[in-house]
């Protein structure tokens, strides 16, 4: 369910706007996304975790104030991170 290390750094160089950059809405909304797709793969198999899924809702939404914070202040920045990341909007 949780995310691997190795996967978070990855995730960190990939969508970090300058070295050390790990504040960033991009790198934010890369790691939530990151977690909500392992979170939707543990509900295929357990399908009464409903603590799990109110934690999922709050990740969901936090991504999302994230998301719209981006598209208020740089349109095309917010247009590179959803398809870089396959999110639908």
């Amino acid at each position: 369910m949780s995310i691997t290390p190795e996967r978070k750094a990855e995730l960190i160089q990939k969508f970090a706007t300058k070295s050390g950059d790990t504040g960033s809405p991009e790198v934010q909304v890369a790691i939530l996304t990151e977690r909500i797709t392992n979170l939707t793969e543990h509900f295929k198999g357990h399908k009464k975790d409903n603590p799990s899924r109110r934690g999922l809702l709050k990740m969901v939404s936090q991504r999302r104030s994230l998301l719209d914070y981006v598209k208020r202040n740089d349109q095309d920045r917010y247009q590179k991170l959803i398809s870089e990341l396959g999110i639908r909007r």
